[in-house]
């Protein structure tokens, strides 16, 4: 293994920085994930409480103006208060986005960055409605980043049984068809939805072509009946609406009773955690998210090797992938996902904390949520429940890469003020590794602007 403290920024962070010394050995990064999360406690969110406490007043509301449009008012005091609401709401929501963006720039541990967004794609839910787009955050902050460096296990049941994963598939439209529940509705009310048990099973552990078929998805589905969301809040099992009977998944049976529990549930999650189908999907899949679109087969191998040997250890998989020399190719062969580029060159910049804590609204939007989305990455908007995608051809799109040289163009000269010598910026940015081509084109820029430009927009940078 040959170590580079940029490449280490690079390809398991968000870049370097002219402000934060890079990572000094592989012993280093390990210490520092399995340490305290400092960057969620310096850009820290608000307790969930206070976001339950946000959406219960938006459903309060929303059932006055309902109530009100019932009797006949659709323009009245109702109305003026849940659109105000709205309103009022949206930059404290558009401030905990904002704290995400900080701590991709200022943390001192990328590598604990990129896994949290790693896994939250991982394990992709959107809100489809206002109170589980208010949560979006928080399900990252408190289902996805405790997790990171523990049991995969702690982490799918965490993630798969949060109201936010469990709105986003639809599990509460999911009744037992001979459930005491769906015996009191009309047959075409009786409906068992496959969603979360397939996602479960193609996405979260096994992968597709693991070892299930369809009568596992659909065993696991009346597994998970009784399963809902009490609202945006809490989960809870409902045992009138699970499948009575036992259930098997991959040959073995859970329940038995006369209906499920929530205990069965869990123990299918665990044991699908340790499958060594969900080790090789999960090591094959780090492995191209942090190094390569098609990996080294012998890095994968050690990665799933120290996952089965560990029963599930997120941290020794982690560990496995940085101690292996394919890790440490010289060759940077991953495109920037447009997230990673756009924080690595804020990190780059070192905009200042204050600046960017003022982006929010419209700030916000202009300078990281519309570029975002014109780059193909929303915002904590994932396109569906397979996240965004690993490959670079996806994101080498001529609209794309417009849009990063458009960005490179205007977003520094507001952000950054005063902007960088290029001269200075290119070293900053891509270290002792950086190309003559790329050093030459900095030191022959006609202005400060087209010289920071010409540096994002090269291929080293570019490219982890």
């Amino acid at each position: 293994m040959s170590f580079s403290s940029t490449l280490a920024a690079h390809r398991f962070g968000y870049g370097l920085s002219p402000e934060i010394s890079p990572p000094k050995s592989v012993n280093a990064m390990m210490r520092a994930l399995r340490g305290r999360d400092r960057a969620a406690k310096q850009f820290a969110l608000p307790p969930v409480s206070d976001v339950h406490a946000l959406t219960e007043e938006f459903r309060q509301l929303q059932r006055a103006r309902r109530k009100a449009q019932k009797a006949g008012r659709d323009d009245g005091p109702e109305y003026a208060a849940f659109e105000a609401f709205k309103k009022a709401s949206r930059p404290e929501i558009s401030r905990w986005k904002a704290q995400g963006v900080l701590r991709r720039v200022w943390s001192e541990d990328g590598l604990r960055e990129r896994l949290v967004d790693f896994w939250a794609d991982h394990f992709a839910a959107r809100g489809k409605k206002y109170v589980f787009r208010a949560n979006e955050a928080h399900y990252a902050e408190t289902e996805i980043r405790p997790y990171i460096s523990g049991k995969f296990a702690d982490l799918l049941e965490a993630a798969v049984l949060h109201p936010m994963m469990l709105h986003f598939l639809d599990q509460n439209a999911s009744v037992g068809p001979n459930s005491p529940f769906a015996q009191q509705r009309s047959k075409h009310e009786r409906g068992l939805n496959e969603n979360l048990a397939r996602e479960i099973l193609e996405l979260h552990t096994l992968g597709v072509g693991g070892a299930y078929e369809q009568i596992d998805v659909r065993q696991l589905a009346k597994l998970l009946t009784g399963v809902l969301a009490n609202f945006d809040i809490a989960l809870r099992f409902e045992p009138r609406r699970a499948e009575p009977g036992a259930e098997t998944v991959l040959g073995r049976s859970y329940g038995g009773a006369e209906r499920a529990k929530l205990e069965d549930v869990q123990a299918v999650l665990r044991d699908l955690a340790v499958h060594p189908d969900t080790a090789a999907h999960l090591a094959q899949k780090m492995a191209v998210h942090f190094v390569a679109d098609a990996p080294d087969t012998d890095l994968v191998a050690s990665m799933k090797a120290a996952y089965v040997d560990t029963d599930g250890d997120l941290s020794a998989m982690t560990e496995a992938m940085l101690r292996h020399p394919a890790a440490w190719q010289v060759a940077r062969r991953n495109f920037k996902q447009p997230m990673t580029f756009l924080c690595s060159a804020l990190r780059g910049l070192a905009v200042p904390v204050a600046r960017l804590e003022a982006l929010q609204g419209g700030g916000l939007q202009r300078y990281v949520g519309a570029p975002l989305r014109t780059m193909g990455q929303p915002l904590g908007k994932p396109l569906g429940p397979d996240g965004f995608s690993e490959t670079d051809g996806h994101w080498l799109s001529p609209q794309g890469l417009a849009a990063r040289l458009q960005w490179s163009l205007s977003a520094p000269v507001d952000l950054a003020r005063p902007l960088p010598d290029p001269r200075r910026f290119v070293l900053d940015v891509l270290g002792e590794d950086v190309p003559k081509e790329v050093l030459f084109a900095a030191k022959a820029a006609e202005s400060r602007r087209e010289g920071v430009a010409l540096v994002l927009m090269s291929p080293a940078f570019q490219r982890m």
